[in-house]
């Protein structure tokens, strides 16, 4: 046996997979890869009818995680009441930037995605990528709320709405 330790994610445990978000482990499978047996989580992300099968012994070192602790979603949420910060970067410059933090898996860095992305109705139109990135964000962040919140999507929307439609303009 390999002295590499156990990870602590269990079938049904929601956990945040960085490229693609919050899914829910479905079971623990030992499957034979080119010769070699494997032990992997199988994981399901419902909402983008996927599902990924990911090395135990790797999962850590993909940046697999938990969710978030209830603390740092209401850090997250705090983020949202902040002012935008953007940096006079060319876009496709800052575009790449904020497509590093959707895909980090990092709560805090995706709030500031949506933070920095979000437009109230009276300010300037969005570009299609701009509103691709703000989308991204912005479901990832859902997500995870209402996966820690115990509620559904719907109303995890509504409570981020509410954080960003109060914010200071």
């Amino acid at each position: 046996m390999t002295k590499t330790k156990k990870p602590e994610f269990r079938p049904n445990d929601f956990v945040v997979y960085p490229a693609h978000g919050v899914g829910k482990i479905l079971s623990i499978e030992e499957q034979v890869i080119a010769g070699m047996s494997l032990e992997l989580f199988v994981i399901s992300f419902e909402k983008d009818k996927m599902t990924l099968r990911v090395p135990t012994n790797r999962a850590t070192e993909i940046g697999m995680r938990s969710l978030s602790s209830p603390d740092v979603v209401m850090k997250a949420l705090e983020t949202l009441k902040g002012k935008a910060r953007v940096k006079r970067a060319m876009w496709s410059r800052r575009a790449q930037e904020y497509e590093q933090k959707i895909n980090s898996g990092d709560l805090m860095a995706i709030a500031e995605v949506v933070r920095d992305l979000h437009r109230a109705d009276d300010q300037r139109e969005q570009s299609y990528s701009e509103r691709q990135l703000y989308e991204a964000a912005l479901e990832r962040l859902t997500r995870e709320v209402a996966a820690v919140s115990g509620v559904d999507e719907a109303g995890a929307q509504k409570k981020v709405d509410e954080v960003l439609v109060g914010r200071a303009a």
